[in-house]
């Protein structure tokens, strides 16, 4: 079968394909999206039932479209995949759905890569890895499935009455934790929250969202330290938004334990330091106050004060005599909930250099490999690059690369 030819191949049309696909539209540069599901399909089938987007409808979203609706609701999964579906139509984007791309390889005798897919070979001098940050999601090997104890990822969790009878320990604490735990505790059931180490910003302070505030204290565009981990963010959209507050979720009858270290003989064990990290959550809550408080004085804006956010409650007794050690069975759990991320997945990419843990080596979404990029990783290039509005600005950077590429491949009529 003879290749279909393109000039840049962008694998993957979740938000960062479709952020991609119109920066290179715009830059009328020849391109094709392959897409092995459909539009934005992790949005759709990828996170449990009741999601909606983190961030309200007038942020979350691309500069060329905006949401039906109130620009200050967090609109559903369903809203915002058909978003992005009303997105590449508005562009008319190049995007075929229903195709894998299965392996890239380096052409031998001539300029460009080969993805092989399954509706056969496509050639293009520039390949776009759009895939996301959430492919593989990691569970601990901690326990065995002979332990009887029903175990499954946030990511294949879709509402309470999908798990098996009787409690259910969540472990991990950002905002898919939080929000899956406090669903299951409405529902009736014993929660048992496992917290690690977090951020916990306000979801609103003065009249104005938290990505509002991250936007004018400049933290959207932080851009990483050299060697940093992903820090896990508490904060919810889900009913209207709301501000995280572990101590409220005790006192509504969630048990919170410590970061989970072990399982032997029945029984999983927690280190010592949900004090510590509930502590260090509220520190930074009481930080972006204290930030956002002298960013109101210095520009003189007249927004109204709130001193009561800046009540902690009292520790729950889960705080101040933590459970350091569970028999699972014993307290009735039946279901373990992992919250506990993703790891990605390019070895169908193995033209391009990747670290120890599978992460592409990359500067800005630009490979070390001529003429691969990268997009939608975590950090690309500022705090903002996994997410809705952060991938778009990503995208613009790499298309903006690739075209000044083309400039020069063009300089001398384009031999070599």
């Amino acid at each position: 079968m003879s290749p279909e030819k393109t000039e840049v191949l962008v694998v993957g049309a979740g938000q960062a394909g479709v952020a991609m696909s119109e920066h290179l539209t715009r830059a009328g540069i020849p391109h094709l999206v392959l897409e092995r599901d459909r539009i934005a399909e992790a949005w759709r089938t990828g996170r449990w039932d009741s999601l909606v987007a983190n961030g309200p409808a007038w942020h979350d979203r691309f500069p060329g479209l905006e949401f039906d609706g109130e620009p200050e609701a967090f609109v559903p999964k369903e809203q915002v995949a058909d978003y992005f579906v009303a997105y590449a139509d508005k562009f008319d984007m190049p995007i075929r759905t229903g195709v894998s791309v299965t392996g890239v390889t380096r052409n031998q005798d001539r300029a460009g890569f080969t993805a092989d897919t399954s509706a056969g070979p496509v050639e293009a001098r520039y390949i776009v890895a759009a895939t996301g940050p959430f492919q593989v999601p990691l569970i601990p090997a901690l326990v065995p499935d002979s332990a009887g104890i029903d175990q499954i990822h946030s990511s294949a969790y879709r509402n309470p009455g999908q798990l098996a009878p009787g409690g259910v320990l969540v472990v991990g604490a950002g905002s898919s934790g939080v929000q899956i735990a406090e669903e299951l505790l409405a529902s009736g059931r014993e929660v048992w929250l496992s917290v690690g180490p977090h951020d916990r910003p306000p979801r609103r302070y003065r009249g104005r969202d938290n990505v509002w505030w991250l936007g004018v204290l400049n933290k959207w565009d932080a851009e990483a330290v050299p060697g940093s981990e992903h820090t896990t963010i508490a904060v919810s959209g889900a009913h209207g938004g709301y501000t995280i507050d572990f101590r409220k979720l005790a006192a509504a009858g969630m048990v919170l334990v410590g970061r989970t270290e072990g399982f032997a003989d029945g029984r999983m064990t927690f280190a010592g330091d949900l004090a510590a990290n509930v502590r260090r959550g509220d520190a930074n809550y009481l930080s972006v106050l204290d930030e956002a408080d002298a960013w109101v004085a210095r520009n003189g804006f007249s927004l109204p004060e709130e001193p009561g956010a800046r009540e902690i409650g009292p520790d729950p007794v889960c705080m101040t005599d933590p459970i350091l050690s569970l028999d699972l069975k014993a307290a009735g759990i039946g279901t373990i909930v992992w919250a506990t991320g993703f790891a990605v997945d390019f070895s169908w990419l193995g033209v391009a250099p990747q670290d120890e843990r599978g992460r592409p080596v990359q500067n800005r979404g630009i490979s070390t490999e001529p003429g691969v990029y990268f997009l939608g990783q975590p950090w690309q290039t500022r705090r903002g690059s996994s997410f809705i509005w952060g991938v778009w600005h990503d995208a613009k950077y790499v298309a903006d690369h690739i075209a000044k590429q083309r400039g020069y491949l063009s300089a001398y009529g384009g031999a070599g």
